[in-house]
């Protein structure tokens, strides 16, 4: 391992520019060697799997020269964890750091995986779907257990569980709040709540159901269903803001660039994937498959390694467009941010990569968005206007529908090409004029729009739109 180890000086000096392994220097002289970052926010918090005196533990360091009250709590969150019998990693080390910084250093858990990762891999599950109830079911028993002990979780999400074959472990003591035993039923459904309102929003008929089992395990009895829903609403709003706005500036998910002629957002995880696509977007719409060529839009379907991905060029039409463009978010902004609120709320959309717009100051020209290239058949081909939609899509039809209806979300451009079948799902697609409706009246209004366009895709006396209109929520 080459280079000379890092104080905390040093890793806030390097920001994002650390590439491991690297070495950090205690202050009983030890060297820690830091293996794999999992998670870095640069010139704050750098924690990762790393080695001390050969052996494997995990490492958390906290280097802002203000950082000592975050070290303090995951100091004490996870000493109130382990003194109510909380399984917890070991700590092994809580010491400071040359520089100002601070260190804690933990056992690592062999063959452990986090439950967001467990649940990942069930792909988008149905409401109620058994092998997502499997992950679910021991976190309902560990949280009933913290709560019973006044403990709870301010940044509560399935990633703080770790999975072994024999036992959960809780980790992020930083989060860890402390009260009066047991807690309040307040803040027992605000607690549950902070955890299902990161399922699925198909989830939230579910809710009542995840809450007496959480009861039946010796959670807090005087939460009541209503209560848990208000909690789960509550959150929910507060997430899909924070992370709507994260997808607009350089954090650690989002890689934002902008300058006077540029402004560039992407999925951090993707920035180097597509950095040369980024780069000159129209050479990868020219060299890709054309998909679509008008004068609104261009859109091209670019092979890339780690899976191809779709381009979608929003051009000028005219000096009279371009002039009524300038001031107001691109099309493909717009689009963007849809995009990522879709995918929150689990309603399957391609996910947006990227999102490049050409700037003069202040003024908006040209823009392009890359998003995942979704195989799926549009259902202007997949379905028979002869006969009912099969079962299958038939549930499809009917959840998505009444999901976007509940979230007051309309799409604005109905065309049955815009809605794909894959993977037992149907995929959204061309988000230009999707909305989340603020009144009841706006909603309502464009979803009658969008429903007789949705109608007028097959012949008036068809069987397939008689079915619609009978399956779909009324106007």
């Amino acid at each position: 391992m080459s280079g000379a180890p890092f104080d905390a000086d040093g890793l806030r000096a390097a920001g994002r520019d650390l590439a491991v392994p690297f070495q950090v220097q205690l202050t009983d002289g030890r060297l820690l060697q830091m293996q794999r970052l999992l998670r870095l926010l640069p010139g704050k918090r750098i924690a990762g799997e790393a080695s001390l005196d050969g052996r494997r533990v995990f490492a958390k360091l906290f280097v802002a020269k203000a950082g000592e009250r975050h070290w303090q709590a995951e100091s004490e969150g996870i000493g109130a964890l382990a003194a109510a019998g909380i399984p917890t990693p070991e700590v092994l080390l809580a010491d400071r750091l040359q520089g100002g910084g601070h260190v804690i250093v933990s056992s690592f858990v062999e063959d452990a995986e986090s439950l967001a990762a467990g649940w990942a891999r069930l792909d988008a599950p149905p409401a109620g779907d058994p092998g997502a109830l499997e992950v679910l079911a021991p976190v309902l028993a560990m949280l009933a257990q913290m709560h019973r002990a006044g403990l709870a979780q301010r940044d509560l999400h399935l990633g703080n569980f770790l999975r072994t074959r024999d036992r959960l472990l809780v980790i992020d003591g930083d989060s860890v709040t402390v009260a009066a035993a047991p807690l309040s039923a307040v803040a027992a459904a605000e607690n549950l709540g902070m955890l299902l309102a990161q399922l699925p929003a198909a989830w939230d008929g579910a809710a009542p159901a995840l809450l007496a089992d959480y009861q039946s395990v010796g959670g807090i009895a005087g939460v009541d269903a209503a209560m848990l829903c208000a909690a789960i609403e509550k959150v929910r709003a507060w997430r899909l803001q924070d992370y709507l706005k994260k997808s607009l500036r350089d954090c650690t998910l989002f890689s934002v660039v902008q300058s006077t002629n540029r402004f560039v957002a992407v999925l951090r995880t993707e920035s180097e994937r597509l950095a040369d696509v980024l780069a000159v977007p129209d050479k990868a719409i020219d060299t890709g498959s054309r998909l679509k060529s008008g004068n609104t839009c261009t859109v091209a379907q670019v092979a890339l390694p780690g899976g191809d991905v779709v381009v979608k060029r929003y051009n000028l039409k005219s000096v009279g467009h371009a002039l009524s463009r300038l001031w107001r978010p691109s099309r493909a902004w717009h689009s963007w941010r849809e995009g990522h609120r879709l995918a929150l709320y689990g309603i399957a959309t391609p996910a947006p990569l990227a999102l490049v717009e050409e700037r003069f100051g202040p003024l908006r020209r040209r823009a392009w968005l890359f998003a995942e290239h979704c195989p799926g058949v549009s259902l202007a081909r997949h379905l028979s206007p002869e006969s009912p939609p099969p079962a299958a899509e038939a549930l499809a039809l009917t959840t998505l529908f009444a999901l976007l209806c509940r979230l007051r979300i309309t799409h604005g451009d109905m065309k049955a090409s815009n809605l794909l079948w894959h993977a037992g799902r149907i995929w959204l697609i061309d988000l230009d004029a999707c909305t989340q409706h603020r009144s009841e009246a706006a909603w309502r209004k464009a979803w009658r729009r969008d429903r007789a366009r949705l109608l007028r895709n097959w012949p008036a006396d068809s069987v397939l739109a008689a079915w619609l209109d009978r399956a779909l929520p009324p106007a």
